[in-house]
């Protein structure tokens, strides 16, 4: 199976601190395994899971889709904007 990353997962990825870096690791690795695990969204976000986590006291969302070859991380962050720069 691949993991691809999309240009605004990437952005926020390389920014995160090396704590953050490894809860979010695990958050992929938890969501590789069992891509279910994510709620999948309705209307204009079909086909898009959010992978909901704690990363140092403060809950992270991992937005991403997936086939049983791959798993497509869209973005990564805090609720606040989370959905609307997910659209971006």
């Amino acid at each position: 199976m691949k993991i691809k990353q999309k240009p605004a997962f990437k952005k926020v990825y390389k920014k995160l601190h090396k704590n953050q870096l490894k809860k979010v690791g695990d958050a992929i690795r938890a969501i590789a395994k069992d891509p279910l695990l994510g709620q999948e969204k309705h209307g204009d976000l079909t086909s898009i899971f959010v992978y909901k986590f704690d990363c140092i006291n403060q809950q992270y969302l991992l937005a991403y889709q997936w086939s049983e070859e791959y798993r497509i991380l869209l973005f990564v962050g805090v609720h606040e904007n989370f959905y609307k720069k997910l659209n971006h």
